[in-house]
């Protein structure tokens, strides 16, 4: 056979082991999730890909075995090419066997691997449709193999998981893809699924309007006082108790109370017929479950009570909505934390103010495993009511007591060592002092 037709043999088998080489790493490489995507849209290519994916040891098999009988060609090629031109010499022996080596890892390897690393897409659907007539027609060659792998990955005691075409993927991962994705999801999206992630680390504990802070009618007080109460409230929704707070007797809904005052004055047995049953929450309970408790009980306020049936605090269906899509609602003038910004860069807050509104309305980093207030966290660390003017440090932040009133802490002074981020809604309006 002459020399040229050797050599362009020779040429011809590199680029097929190339081939398989691109198949390889481009299989490997290729964006699952895109792949899912672009099969549901009728892509045959993607079809193939993802038959060939679902056994991943018959696709390894099929292209190993092309590339390593492409590379064994061509270096026994190599040794006739050099036998014919210089006889049985063995330093010709020695640099064709050395030329060939380097010729397989540049042009069958190295190069075809880093292509297909940086385009596995492209690659992969166009050879699908090789590889799939290919794994057909070798079939009982791959299965044969195939045997003596399985059996030594047994002898090895290694059970590799079955690869059904798709990776799974982790809740921290996912964030950070989500994170990654900066370039193709706005930054309120973004924003907005990392927060949906949240639901499920977050209870209701976490968002509740405490009980000091609620708005409340006491069904004792004279009808003159619920009247003048139900004129100036600030929510639609208002929990109706006896005597104190820990007698709740039930919910009444503001629209219903002003179809009432038509046919006359508004009175304590008016509020106790149009009221209906509260409806009540366990302490810890997630955000996503509550969520859809609210969804399927069609209920839109709930209170929280905790081990002992005593009651906590308030949560709406809008507070859950907000940790999701951030503040849009306006709150009552006792449930809205100013921030004093001093001329040091300190911050006066209040002791109600939630951790969790400090942290990110401030970007602070303050513990939120416990307590859920600044008061809360405060009177954890001292375990004992502080007196004015008593400093500490939580988390790194220098603090001073400015204000306390029976037995909280009311007001007090954060020296921030970060600068305050970037501020939405009322929780986040300074006041310069």
């Amino acid at each position: 056979m002459p020399l040229y037709v050797l050599l362009i043999a020779l040429a011809v088998l590199l680029i097929l082991s190339a081939f398989f080489s691109l198949s390889e790493t481009s299989m490997m490489a290729i964006n699952r999730y895109r792949l899912k995507h672009l099969a549901k849209q009728g892509h045959r290519g993607a079809r193939l890909t993802t038959r060939l994916l679902r056994n991943t040891d018959r696709l390894l098999g099929v292209i190993l075995l092309g590339n390593n009988l492409l590379n064994a060609a061509a270096a026994t090629l190599v040794a006739v090419i050099v036998s014919i031109s210089f006889g049985q010499s063995d330093l010709a022996l020695f640099f064709g066997t050395v030329g060939v080596t380097f010729a397989i890892l540049v042009f069958s390897e190295i190069t075809p691997k880093v292509i297909a690393a940086a385009y596995p897409e492209q690659i992969a659907l166009a050879s699908s449709y090789v590889l799939t007539p290919l794994l057909k027609l070798f079939y009982p060659v791959v299965w044969f193999v195939n045997l003596f792998v399985q059996a030594l990955l047994i002898m090895l005691r290694l059970k590799p998981a079955a690869d059904n075409g798709t990776q799974k993927i982790s809740m921290e991962e996912l964030k950070t893809l989500v994170l990654e994705a900066g370039h193709f999801i706005r930054k309120k999206h973004q924003s907005m699924l990392l927060n949906l992630f949240d639901l499920e680390t977050f209870t209701v504990d976490d968002v509740m309007v405490p009980r000091g802070q609620i708005e409340a009618i006491d069904l004792d007080d004279d009808d003159e006082t619920i009247h003048n109460q139900l004129l100036t409230c600030y929510h639609t929704r208002l929990p109706v108790y006896r005597g104190t707070l820990d007698n709740v007797a039930g919910i009444i809904h503001v629209r219903k109370v002003l179809n009432q005052m038509r046919s006359g004055e508004i009175t304590s047995a008016t509020l106790e017929k149009i009221m209906r049953t509260p409806y009540f929450i366990p302490s810890g309970t997630p955000l996503f479950s509550q969520l859809q408790l609210f969804q399927e009980n069609r209920e839109r306020v709930g209170l929280i009570v905790d081990e002992y049936g005593e009651w906590m605090g308030l949560v709406t269906l809008e507070d859950i909505v907000e940790e999701i899509i951030g503040e849009f609602t306006t709150h009552a003038p006792s449930q809205v934390g100013t921030f004093l910004k001093q001329e040091d860069g300190s911050l006066i807050v209040e002791g109600s103010t939630l951790l969790r509104d400090l942290n990110r309305k401030l970007g602070l980093a303050l513990p939120l495993g416990g307590p859920k207030t600044l008061n809360g966290l405060i009177l954890e660390h001292f375990q004992d009511i502080p007196e004015a003017g008593t400093s500490l440090k939580i988390a790194g932040y220098p603090m001073e007591i400015i204000q306390t009133q029976d037995r909280v802490v009311k007001v007090v002074r954060i020296f921030a060592t970060s600068a305050p981020t970037e501020q939405e809604g009322p929780l986040g309006e300074y006041t310069e002092s």
